[in-house]
């Protein structure tokens, strides 16, 4: 029992550390880009490291490849497009744009797992839209700027989440993530070469943002990614899947306490906030609930 808590324990530190993600765009004073970049080095890097000293060290095979490069372009996309949201307003404005991945996600599994359109997935996902509409119907110039490339965000994480669901399937899950950490890297470090900025100049920074940028590979990403993978053999996906619901109210409490984000939202915000987390929360329990039907329907009817 004890042992299991542990992991439970171990599962929340790290959503909570995905929660502060959003807050480090605050806290690095480098713009979206470079973040992006030196996260994908860093974490590509660290991750290679431990494979090659697990003697897994392997990139995925065939067309698993082409895939997994053109995910990788889409993960570099998602992050850039997420920390831009958040520098131009602020760390819970983006996280609450996240959350509107469920909606995404409703229309890709269809299309690439091949699973059965849900209505009721599709209708929480228009109840999620309606809050961000509470969210953001009182944004002007930056802010709906904001709320429109935070959006784009969510898109990019619904297709990479599907696609990664599926090429798992099939590759390896570290040299997956390796593959498209590496992709992404190279991608960008191709744009600074193409823009004549790939220098020295790149690595210009404050200690603080580089203790952060550490933080952010090594922790908040490639550790996540490998202890998450074991969590989900100890307590199942169902638990996991639920938990990480909660990464937005993290989100939202770290940026009240450390960047005092209260004073900028208005009270709308709040009702946007809990229409949407109430979504999120209620598709987790019911797709929970549709499980367990289907395993019970499968137990009787092998009896």
């Amino acid at each position: 029992m004890l042992q299991q808590y542990r992991y439970h324990f171990l599962l929340h530190l790290i959503i909570f550390m995905w929660g502060f993600t959003g807050i480090l765009g605050k806290l690095i004073q480098l713009d979206a880009l470079l973040i992006v970049w030196h996260r994908l080095w860093i974490a590509a890097l660290a991750l290679g490291i431990f494979m090659w000293f697990k003697k897994r060290l392997s990139l995925p095979k065939g067309k698993s490849l082409l895939w997994s490069i053109l995910v990788g372009l889409v993960v570099a996309l998602h992050w850039l497009t997420f920390y831009t949201s958040i520098q131009l307003s602020t760390a819970s404005l983006g996280i609450l744009c996240l959350s509107t991945t469920t909606l995404h996600v409703t229309w890709l599994e269809p299309l690439i797992m091949r699973k059965r359109f849900s209505w009721i997935e599709f209708a929480m996902g228009l109840l999620v839209i309606g809050g961000i509409y509470f969210v953001a119907h009182d944004f002007k110039g930056e802010e709906q700027k904001a709320v429109l490339i935070g959006l784009v965000s969510a898109l990019c994480a619904g297709i990479f989440s599907v696609a990664n669901g599926k090429l798992a399937q099939q590759t390896d899950t570290a040299a997956l993530s390796f593959t498209e950490l590496s992709t992404g890297f190279i991608a960008l470090s191709a744009y600074f070469v193409f823009q004549g900025k790939m220098s020295l100049d790149l690595f210009q920074m404050t200690q603080t943002d580089f203790y952060w940028l550490l933080f952010l590979g090594i922790l908040c990403t490639s550790f996540a990614f490998l202890a998450t993978i074991e969590i989900v053999k100890r307590l199942g996906a169902f638990s996991v899947s639920l938990s990480i619901n909660l990464e937005p109210i993290y989100t939202i409490i770290l940026a009240i306490v450390l960047l005092k984000e209260h004073k900028l939202l208005q009270t709308s915000f709040y009702w946007g906030a809990a229409m949407i987390l109430s979504v999120v929360l209620a598709n987790g329990i019911w797709k929970h609930k549709q499980r367990q039907k289907a395993k019970t329907n499968y137990g009787n009817a092998v009896q």
